[in-house]
């Protein structure tokens, strides 16, 4: 069992950064694929980044393709998100999740646990 908690949401302006994190709980936490999700009002969930064990392997969705960095620290057992360059299309609650079989990073039917969110909103 891997329990997930989200943290560094907020309020931030367009063309801001914030940075999430994501701690998780279980010593196994270095064999997951980890990844960040996101679910805007009224839309869908959608993927965001993804890194595996390593956090040698990375995957973005083309929408934060260069302004967001996934990255892992195994020995705390945290998932970050630098986000950068934050726009309103931005605003969504975010999910951290973890796989532990990683084959398709970007599904989120393949994540076995998930975070209870962290919300960020960015204003124009």
């Amino acid at each position: 069992q891997v329990q997930l908690v989200e943290s560094g949401g907020g309020l931030v302006q367009a063309g801001g950064s914030l940075k999430l994190s994501c701690a998780a709980s279980g010593r196994t936490f270095s064999r997951y694929t980890m990844g960040w999700f996101r679910k805007a009002l009224g839309k869908e969930r959608e993927f965001v980044a993804a890194s595996r064990w390593s956090g040698a392997n990375t995957y973005y969705a083309d929408s934060v393709k260069g302004r967001f960095t996934i990255s892992r620290d195994n020995a705390k057992n945290t998932v970050y998100l630098q986000m950068n360059s934050l726009k309103p299309e931005d605003t969504a609650v975010y999910y951290c999740a973890a796989d532990q079989v990683g084959v398709w990073p970007a599904r989120a039917s393949e994540y076995d646990y998930w975070g209870q969110g962290t919300q960020v909103t960015v204003s124009s």
